[in-house]
């Protein structure tokens, strides 16, 4: 049995490419096979948002990860120029987090002293100092809660760049390789079936997004993922009108360059139908306007979907398949994927090469593809996937 490399991605989204560039960076030989093309799927569709704070309702071990995340996008976004020659489009204007409502208001208020405690910047601007930021804002405003270190890349070109870097450092990529299973000896993972034939590896990691789930069921391995699909549109302004991304429940509108804004996004759990509703779409277009109002005068551009990875949980799946040995998951990281794509690249190459976690260790369990009875990612996995189905029910 001849390997084909140290270690085999399934999936070439971003965070297959992530890990692909964290491996090839310590020298491990690297497969990476992807069905389609590289980066178009749920990578492709997303707005970039790097909302480490934004969306974050505890100050458990994914916010601590998603933090973490969000800081190594500086130094990162050099490296893969420096390589690559792509910008990212990293910026660093903030986020305002709009309350419309007086509930609202108290919820960020109450995540503002969450924040503040954790040692992050977070400020409760009134509805006037709001507008002075933003002047752009509803009237409706009751006020924001300023989050000045969260940012924004470009979604597409970040995907795009590790891929380059990962194949600049020696990785091999693989585009429209039809992987059909896995190939295992008793307990452990020697490589994988293709259409092509078999690949071996004594590493395999699962990084298949939304597929993840289905691809592990082909190998008696119980790991649920299951598809959200959210709709998007993008417009196009004369002048920048925003500097900052404004996030409402239900709503986002992302500034990008040449004054485009990117409106999502729709929350349609458990379908993979790719298709852009009428009514999802006014849905969008309804909210984005109760938070900007001048939405309405701008030029339409396009709309797309995407098919966002969702566990039952709410967690990602970071670490070693219990089954067998070798084998990996990097997968379920639902809206956080651009935001999580750095520290989940640099822990599964961590773990795939027998390096010490740190600080991560102590997160890790959380993350945990280990479903069974015994394991601390299985406590509580019913209570919060019954919390996690009534907040999308909301959308």
């Amino acid at each position: 049995m001849k390997h084909t490399s140290d270690v085999i991605i399934v999936g070439g989204g971003v965070i297959g490419a992530s890990i692909a560039y964290h491996l090839a960076k310590r020298g491990q030989s690297v497969t990476l096979l992807e069905r389609s093309r590289l980066g178009t799927e749920a990578s492709a569709a997303a707005a970039g948002m790097l909302g480490a704070q934004s969306e974050m309702e505890d100050t458990g071990p994914l916010f601590q990860w998603a933090r973490h995340s969000r800081a190594m996008f500086p130094e990162l976004s050099g490296e893969l120029r420096s390589l690559t020659g792509i910008d990212i489009g990293l910026i660093r204007e903030g986020l305002l987090n709009v309350a419309l409502s007086d509930a609202q208001e108290q919820e960020l208020r109450a995540r503002e002293k969450l924040q503040r405690a954790a040692g992050e910047k977070a400020e409760w601007l009134s509805a006037a100092a709001a507008a002075e930021l933003e002047p752009a804002l509803s009237k409706a405003t009751r006020g924001a809660l300023y989050l000045p270190e969260d940012g924004q890349v470009e979604a597409p070109q970040l995907a795009a760049a590790f891929a380059q870097a990962a194949r600049v450092l020696g990785a091999k990529l693989q585009e429209f390789a039809q992987v059909q299973g896995l190939l295992t000896e008793r307990d452990r993972v020697i490589g994988v079936t293709t259409s092509e034939g078999p690949l071996y590896s004594d590493r395999v990691v699962v990084a298949a997004g939304t597929w993840s789930g289905q691809f592990l069921a082909g190998s008696g391995i119980d790991l649920p993922v299951y598809p959200v699909k959210g709709e998007c549109f993008s417009v196009l302004t004369e002048k920048r009108e925003l500097q900052k991304t404004l996030f409402t429940p239900g709503c986002y509108i992302v500034p990008k360059a040449g004054g485009r804004l990117l409106v999502g996004a729709t929350v349609v759990p458990h379908s993979y139908d790719r298709k852009v509703s009428l009514a999802g779409l006014a849905e969008l277009m309804a909210r984005a306007k109760q938070v900007m109002p001048a939405i309405g005068e701008a030029e339409w551009e396009k709309a797309w979907s995407g098919l966002r990875p969702q566990t039952p949980d709410g967690m990602p799946y970071i670490g070693e398949i219990p089954m067998y040995k070798g084998l990996f998951a990097a997968c379920g990281h639902y809206r956080n994927g651009i935001l999580l794509s750095p520290i989940t690249g640099k822990v599964i190459a961590q773990l795939v090469s027998g390096e010490d976690l740190g600080a991560l260790q102590a997160n890790l369990p959380a993350f945990s593809p280990n479903l069974t009875g015994t394991s601390q990612r299985a406590e509580g996995l019913q209570r919060r996937g019954e919390e996690l189905q009534s907040i999308e029910a909301a959308h």
